[in-house]
């Protein structure tokens, strides 16, 4: 594919160099600096809590839903800014790639990386807050960085295609917005899938089928509770239920071929 599963010493040091410049500089001259890591997931969680919890009595038959919405949130707060970093990372950084020449990747995955950072913070207080909730800890937790990983990845091969495309085309990162945007209500965050299994088992299965839906679902499922419905025990067909594991391969390869093909140009095109 171009990208290299294992980093040589000089691009190790490079990447590690990049996350940490762009970590320090996400929140440069802020008054509260690095607390709005933890801060904008809580406050996106406080605000859908209270209206569709409290006052819309949503979740109410749905065992530690505070948890559930909030480990939902901050899921979606990872993904979402891990694919917006990494599309705009090439553009961000091009001053860096006409003066320097490495494998123009590494500023990619350093800027999806600083977006990790922010979710293992997160993944600390969604423990903390599942444990004073009364969550029982399982060995099931060990499982949580399966679909973490699975969601990165997913993040990571969109970044690549789109982030390839935006260097020449800078409507993709308005695109990606809007859709984003449609894609919240599309992924069971706020709502129950049970809820949408009651009226239809079709549309169910198809939101199931989004692999940010069975990512977050998976993390639900080991995290809080094993009756979350996932993809796996709600879908019987074991060759359907795979389809969002193709998607994220599916996606992280052609991004990354697509990257690969048009990496040659971003020095001029930046």
């Amino acid at each position: 594919m171009g990208i290299p599963l294992v980093l040589n010493r000089k691009n190790r040091i490079l990447l590690k160099e990049l996350t940490k410049t762009d970590f320090k500089l996400r929140y440069q001259g802020s008054v509260l600096g690095y607390l709005w890591a933890l801060l904008r997931p809580l406050l996106m969680f406080a605000i859908l809590y209270i209206v569709f919890a409290k006052l819309l009595k949503i979740g109410s038959d749905i065992p530690h839903y505070s948890v559930y919405l909030l480990c939902g949130t901050a899921m979606w707060s990872f993904f979402t800014e891990c694919a917006s970093q990494g599309i705009q990372a090439i553009v961000n950084r091009g001053d860096l790639l006409r003066k320097i020449s490495f494998p123009k990747y590494i500023v990619v995955v350093s800027a999806t990386l600083t977006a990790v950072i922010n979710m293992l913070i997160n993944l600390a207080v969604i423990v903390i807050f599942a444990l004073i909730n009364g969550v029982t800890p399982t060995w099931s937790w060990l499982l949580v960085f399966i679909p973490l990983i699975g969601l990165y990845l997913l993040a990571l091969g969109i970044a690549f295609l789109l982030g390839s495309i935006n260097v020449k085309y800078r409507d993709i990162t308005s695109i990606w917005d809007v859709l984003t945007q449609a894609l919240f209500y599309a992924v069971p965050i706020i709502y129950p899938i049970a809820l949408v299994a009651e009226s239809s088992a079709t549309a169910a299965k198809v939101i199931l089928l989004n692999p940010i839906s069975q990512c977050i679902q998976d993390i639900r499922y080991f995290l809080i509770t094993n009756e979350t419905i996932t993809t796996w025990n709600y879908i019987n067909n074991k060759f359907i239920a795979i389809i969002p594991v193709l998607i994220i391969i599916v996606l992280l390869v052609i991004g990354a071929l697509i990257f690969r093909k048009k990496s040659k140009f971003f020095a001029e095109e930046v």
